[in-house]
């Protein structure tokens, strides 16, 4: 059971940051779940990225175990 609550929350990350990334890279000034963090551009596209790939890799490992 705890596989699947792992696979589930990596599926989420992964789905958000690369949903969110998209966003950004056709709306600059659209931070999405982020606007609250400083910093700009830069820094929201990789909090967006880091999600993806952490997501991706929770996703994977969790699949791997079940």
């Amino acid at each position: 059971m705890r596989h699947v609550a792992m696979l589930v929350i990596g599926m989420i990350l992964l789905v958000l940051g690369a949903q969110g990334g998209i966003r950004l890279l056709a709306d600059r000034d659209d931070a999405g779940l982020l606007h609250w963090v400083p910093g700009g551009f830069a820094v929201w596209l990789t909090c967006y990225v880091v999600a993806a790939v952490a997501g991706a890799l929770l996703a994977a490992r969790a699949r791997k175990n079940t």
